[in-house]
C-alpha cells in the first residue's frame, strides 16, 4: 500500500500535511511570480512570445547557476559576497587558457576546478577552519580578486571565439538552448545533493546550529569548505556562460550578481541565518526576478529603476524572512 494512501484508498491526511508544511514557504514567491507574470502578459503582448520567453530564461542563466551555489552557502548560515569578483577572475583565466591553445574542454575543466579550489580553499578554509567572519572574508576576497583580475588583464577584455563558448550561448540540443539544459541540470544536481546525500543533511545541520552539529559528530569545517567550493564552482560555470553570451572575457566585476543571488535565495524562503529553505524556492526566486526585469525592460523602464526595485525587494525579503523566523 502506498504510504500516501490510507487504508480506504484516500490520501493520508498526515502525509498531505507534511507536504504542505514542507512547501508552504514557497507560496509567497510563487504568488508574486504568478502575479507579475500575469500583469506583464496582459499589459505587453510581446511578453508571451516564444523569443521573449526564451530570452527571459537564457539571459538569467548566470544568475540561476550562481543562486544555486549561493543557496548552499546560505543554508549553512553564511553569505558569499565574492562571487562577482571570482567570476571575473575565472573568466580571464578561461580566456587566457583558450588563447594559449588549450582545448575548450580542458580549459572548461581547469576553470571549474579552479573555481572550486578558490571558493573552498580560500573562503571555505578561512571561514570554516579559522573561524573568521564570512562577511569579512568574502568582502576581503572581493577586494583582492578585483585587484588581481585588473592586474592580470591590464583592465582589458579578452575577445574569445571558441566552439565551447559558442555552443553554450547559441547551441541547441533536441531543440532546446544549451543554456536551458545547463539550468535544468544544475537544478537537478542541486536537488539531489540537497535531499539525497549526507552532505546536504550536514549543511542543514550546520546552518541550524553549528555547535550542536559539531557535538553530533559533523565535520563543520569540511561542510563550510564544501559549500564555498560549490559557490566557487557555480561562479566558474557562470563565468563561462557569460563569455559565451558576450564573446569576451571581461575583467569588470559585477557586484550586482551576489546581491541578486542573495535576493533570489531569500525570496525562495531560505532563512537568512541558515538551516531552512532550499533550491526549489531559489529557482522560483530567480524566475521572479527574471520576469520582473524582463517586463520592466519591455516597458522601457530605466535599468536604474530596476536596480531600485531589486534593492527594495531584497530588503523586503530580509524583513519577511526575519518575521517568518520569529513565528
Amino acid at each position: 500500500m502506498n504510504d500516501a494512501l490510507s487504508g480506504n484508498g484516500r490520501p493520508d491526511r498526515s502525509h498531505v500535511g507534511r507536504i504542505w508544511h514542507s512547501g508552504r514557504h514557497l507560496l509567497p514567491v510563487l504568488a508574486l511570480l504568478i502575479l507579475t507574470f500575469t500583469v506583464f502578459a496582459i499589459t505587453n503582448p510581446v511578453f508571451l512570445s516564444r523569443g521573449n520567453l526564451q530570452l527571459l530564461l537564457t539571459s538569467n542563466a548566470q544568475l540561476w547557476v550562481v543562486a544555486m551555489g549561493m543557496t548552499f552557502v546560505m543554508l549553512a548560515g553564511a553569505v558569499d559576497l565574492s562571487v562577482g569578483a571570482i567570476m571575473a577572475f575565472l573568466a580571464i583565466m578561461f580566456g587566457m587558457l583558450l588563447n594559449a591553445g588549450v582545448s575548450g574542454g580542458v580549459a572548461l575543466a581547469v576553470t571549474i576546478a579552479a573555481g572550486a579550489l578558490l571558493g573552498g580553499g580560500v573562503n571555505g578554509v578561512l571561514i570554516g577552519r579559522l573561524g573568521l567572519s564570512f562577511l569579512l572574508v568574502t568582502l576581503a576576497s572581493l577586494t583582492a580578486f578585483t585587484g588581481l583580475v585588473n592586474l592580470w588583464s591590464d583592465t582589458m577584455a579578452i575577445p574569445i571565439q571558441a566552439s565551447v563558448t559558442d555552443s553554450i550561448a547559441f547551441g541547441n540540443f533536441l531543440g532546446v538552448n544549451i543554456s536551458l539544459w545547463i539550468m535544468g541540470v544544475t537544478f537537478v544536481l542541486a536537488q539531489l545533493l540537497q535531499n539525497r546525500t549526507y552532505y546536504g543533511r550536514d549543511v542543514y545541520a550546520v546552518g541550524g546550529n553549528r555547535q550542536a552539529a559539531r557535538l553530533a559528530g559533523i565535520n563543520t569545517e569540511r561542510t563550510i569548505a564544501f559549500v564555498f567550493a560549490l559557490s566557487g564552482t557555480a561562479s566558474a560555470l557562470a563565468a563561462v556562460i557569460g563569455i559565451g553570451r558576450s564573446g569576451a572575457a571581461s575583467p569588470t566585476v559585477d557586484n550586482n550578481v551576489p546581491l541578486e543571488a542573495i535576493a533570489a535565495v531569500l525570496l525562495g524562503g531560505t532563512r537568512i541565518n541558515g538551516g531552512s529553505g532550499g533550491v526549489g524556492g531559489t529557482a522560483l526566486g530567480v524566475l521572479f526576478l527574471a520576469t520582473l526585469g524582463n517586463g520592466l525592460s519591455l516597458s522601457d523602464i530605466s535599468s536604474y529603476w530596476q536596480q531600485i526595485v531589486t534593492g527594495v525587494i531584497l530588503v523586503s525579503a530580509v524583513l519577511l524572512n526575519r518575521l517568518g523566523a520569529a513565528r
